[in-house]
């Protein structure tokens, strides 16, 4: 427990580093930390849902560099999606004003060398414009895909390896195109029926990209059960039973198996196999008639820092989704890009640990950071840290660019919850089994600013009952001071 406690004195001190400097920090006042902390206690430590819960809060007040309220804030927590605080922080920082889509440098008379930048936009539904496409299109030389600055896997660290065909867990890759997903819908059933009563069903798909529409096997894959029973007693399977599967992508390739399930299939969205690249450049091939050769290396080629950039988009429109919808694959592929601008190289290990001991050199506590997104469980962060991590983002890029960015009240993730706080209450939630958490920056009705983190592990409770306890704290600050 690191609660703070009352004393003879009116304020205590706190060791704390704040951005560049190291400023003692004067905690609040003890009426202050006692009302705050027996509200956190009702609302939030002693409800139903938090009891057997680990939890860590920390309130700051940045005009006046005071603690209002620390409860174990230097403890380390397992902080899901608020992971992408940093990850946004770095492209704030080393991403520019514009993506850089591809770097290229003319290889000889007839032939471009294409340099990937790890840029997820590239053909994604959320971005019309494309510069990328249009300069791949429109210059008639050959492409060369050099990716050889890519020194990743596909998946991250920790990352649950049986969610692989779970959208929010798209492939990483050097060249991600259409978001490296295959969505598919299925338009409409069309039954026959033969001898003996019975029947067969096609099924007509909308498939993009159009490439993988020759990936889908048109049959059940029934359990074995269920498969033995159906032939022992020569039965006649119903429309509705034919209705209800899922699809399953191949763990190695991107063959797609229909599965006999327990709900009515609609659509679906699921992450193909990069292999790569290879299957970037395909879709290229076939869906846009963009003819990109894949080369590891060019023989006897090394070449220095490409000369030539397409920029794709302004950075803010990749990092506005990233936060508001808790992007996994922009959060990734934005981790991917930073590394390739400062080291040349797309590598979280290496510019996790750069970034550590630059930037993040002087956070209260050395966070374990090892993806983009928050999806392993091998992330732990102390809510000092995201609230230094804030504090930097505030001072450096401005609240005006950081309201854009985050979601407030009523939006993005939080679109159901602090609706009477909209324009006044700017945070990045995160959830996984038995996590909460929510970190960003609260306006009281007296106007004051404060950046907070509040993180919950461990939790045995719904995700939704405990950010309800946590809403419920949060409002009671925001209105009471």
């Amino acid at each position: 427990m690191n609660e703070t406690r009352s004393s003879n004195f009116s304020v205590r001190l706190l060791q704390f580093i704040i951005p560049n400097s190291t400023f003692i920090i004067l905690l609040a006042s003890c009426s202050v930390q006692k009302q705050i902390a027996k509200s956190a206690k009702e609302n939030v430590l002693n409800t139903a849902a938090l009891q057997t819960a680990h939890v860590g809060i920390s309130m700051y007040e940045p005009e006046t560099n005071k603690y209002w309220f620390n409860y174990q804030g230097d403890k380390y927590f397992v902080p899901a999606s608020n992971t992408k605080i940093p990850t946004c922080y770095a492209a704030l920082k080393y991403l520019g004003d514009s993506l850089v889509g591809v770097r290229y440098e003319y290889y000889d008379d007839s032939t471009i060398t294409i340099f990937p930048t790890g840029d997820p936009t590239l053909l994604h539904e959320d971005f019309k414009n494309q510069p990328v496409v249009d300069f791949l299109k429109n210059d008639k030389k050959s492409f060369y895909l050099f990716n050889s600055n890519w020194n990743e896997t596909a998946l991250g660290s920790g990352w649950s390896w049986n969610d692989y065909n779970a959208d929010y867990m798209a492939e990483r890759s050097a060249f991600p195109v259409a978001g490296n997903l295959i969505k598919i819908k299925l338009e409409s059933y069309n039954y026959e029926l033969h001898k003996n009563n019975r029947r067969s069903i096609r099924l007509n798909w909308m498939i993009t990209p159009k490439y993988f529409k020759g990936s889908i096997n048109d049959f059940f894959i029934l359990p074995f059960k269920e498969a033995a029973l159906r032939i022992m007693q020569d039965s006649v399977i119903e429309k509705t039973s034919l209705q209800k599967f899922f699809i399953r992508r191949n763990w190695g390739d991107n063959s797609l198996s229909l599965i006999y399930g327990n709900s009515r299939f609609v659509s679906d969205e699921i992450p193909f196999h990069t292999n790569n690249d290879s299957t970037a450049t395909d879709i290229l091939k076939n869906d846009y008639s963009i003819n990109i050769q894949l080369q590891r290396r060019i023989k006897y080629y090394d070449p220095p820092v490409p000369p030539f950039i397409i920029h794709s988009q302004p950075t803010d429109s990749l990092l506005k989704p990233m936060m508001h919808r808790s992007d996994n694959f922009f959060a990734e592929q934005s981790l991917l890009m930073v590394s390739n601008e400062r080291l040349g190289v797309m590598n979280d290990e290496k510019i996790i640990d750069t970034l550590l001991k630059t930037d993040f050199k002087d956070l209260p506590q050395k966070p374990r950071w090892v993806d983009g997104s928050g999806l392993s469980r091998y992330n732990l962060f102390t809510p000092q840290d995201f609230v230094a991590i804030l504090s930097k983002m505030k001072n450096e890029f401005g609240m005006e660019r950081i309201k854009v960015i985050f979601p407030t009240g009523g939006e993005g993730t939080i679109s159901s919850y602090y609706k009477n706080e909209n324009g006044y209450l700017y945070a990045k939630t995160g959830t996984l089994s038995g996590v909460v958490s929510l970190s960003g920056y609260l306006f009281t009705k007296k106007n004051k600013l404060l950046i907070f983190s509040i993180l919950v592990n461990n939790h045995q409770s719904s995700a939704t009952d405990v950010r309800r306890a946590v809403e419920k704290f949060v409002q009671g600050i925001r209105n009471k001071y």
